[in-house]
């Protein structure tokens, strides 16, 4: 049963707004009401919370997520829900489950999970429905993806691949032959088309994008480099305003310069912070699995044994604060690559990825150094730091 909430006295800050001393009423999941604290006295049935001492933002929104916490999503898919429980800690209110490039019983056995629900008692994270990164890959940008079940595109195969079928997002490498048709049929079909693991020339990914395609999966990496007579896929994502794109800034996948040059070039309305989390998210450096591969992971990066990079160790909130580092971009233009833009880019932006009236409660409480203090999922507290909130 849901409480309902009047929190006030915060600082709220969105992608759009940055508003001192606010309130807010939370009812039956969703927002009820927000303004001014001065202006908006608490219902009477509501259950008054002062927040003054935190900044109020909407909950974030990871599009590339792997497992944490020692579970891997494309070798137990049963694992989703258990991992979800524990991703709010990092202010994480929603993530689309990454299945790497796997057998179609694999993909099929994480759609089931989804299908299934959420167990008995479940309060966590949301998945939207699955991001499948592969298996229409380029083999010469495999990364940590197994070559053995890389194929090429075909229509027969993403039929049934529907956001009602728990597909929302899907990889692939433009240039390969059918990848078109491929593309034109999951946009039909209501999923989003991102281009990446890839050795597409600047024109191929153009064509892409004409075709539908309107992601493009974690910038720079996986991607032949940047250069200024052979632009390629990096340029062409950089380029296209049609397109957003993905980008892992752990200082690590991506240089922290090129970070600020695609904030500059893309905004924060079209550059999307992501993760690429994997099963030792969360946990002390050791071994751990990404799909069929031990990775080999220390207190920074996770790579395989060549020494190739293997998802990251990442959390959101991180990725939040070294945005700002990188790029000393405000608050709002941050938040706006976890919340905002995640949500437009799963066509979910009239009821997710901000705070106003009618929106799910998907928000977090942070403290002035931007550590997550509370996060609240559909209208109830998740996860709370008992030492800086008493509920």
């Amino acid at each position: 049963m849901h409480t309902t909430w009047y929190l006030s006295g915060a600082r709220l800050v969105t992608a759009h707004a940055d508003i001192a001393n606010a309130a807010l009423v939370v009812e039956n999941a969703r927002i009820a009401a927000v303004g001014a604290a001065a202006a908006m006295a608490p219902p009477a049935h509501a259950r008054a919370l002062d927040v003054s001492k935190f900044i109020l933002v909407p909950g974030f929104i990871d599009l590339q997520f792997n497992g944490g916490f020692g579970h891997d999503f494309t070798a137990q898919p049963e694992t989703i829900w258990q991992v979800a429980q524990e991703l709010p800690r990092h202010g994480v209110v929603a993530f689309l489950p990454t299945i790497i490039t796997a057998p179609f019983e694999k993909i099929q056995r994480a759609q089931s999970v989804l299908q299934n629900g959420a167990p008995e008692n479940f309060c966590g994270a949301t998945p939207f429905g699955l991001h499948l990164e592969g298996p229409f890959l380029n083999p010469q940008k495999r990364g940590a993806h197994n070559i053995a079940y890389m194929r090429l595109p075909d229509v027969s195969s993403v039929r049934a691949w529907t956001p009602q079928n728990f597909v929302r997002l899907v990889t692939l490498a433009p240039e390969l032959d059918g990848a078109r048709e491929v593309i034109r049929a999951l946009c039909e079909n209501g999923v989003v088309v991102s281009a990446g693991h890839s050795m597409a020339t600047f024109e191929e990914a153009q064509r892409a994008f004409d075709a539908g395609s309107a992601y493009g999966t974690h910038l720079f990496n996986a991607m032949p480099p940047l250069d200024h007579r052979a632009p390629g896929l990096a340029g062409a994502l950089l380029n296209d305003a049609r397109v957003t794109v993905g980008i892992i800034p752990d200082g690590i996948h991506v240089h922290p310069a090129l970070v600020d040059l695609a904030l500059r070039q893309k905004t924060a309305a079209h550059l999307n912070v992501v993760t690429d989390a994997m099963a030792a998210l969360g946990m002390t450096p050791g071994k751990y699995l990404l799909g069929d591969f031990t990775v080999q992971v220390d207190e920074t990066s996770a790579r395989l044994e060549d020494g190739r990079l293997a998802g990251s160790i990442l959390n959101l909130r991180d990725g939040l604060v070294n945005l700002m580092r990188f790029t000393r971009c405000s608050l709002s233009d941050a938040l706006a690559t976890i919340t905002a833009t995640p949500a437009r880019v799963l066509h979910l932006e009239n009821e997710r990825g901000d705070i106003a009236p009618g929106y799910f409660a998907d928000l977090v409480l942070l403290t002035a150094d931007l550590r997550v203090a509370a996060t609240m999922v559909q209208g109830q507290w998740a996860w709370h730091d008992a030492q800086e909130l008493a509920l």
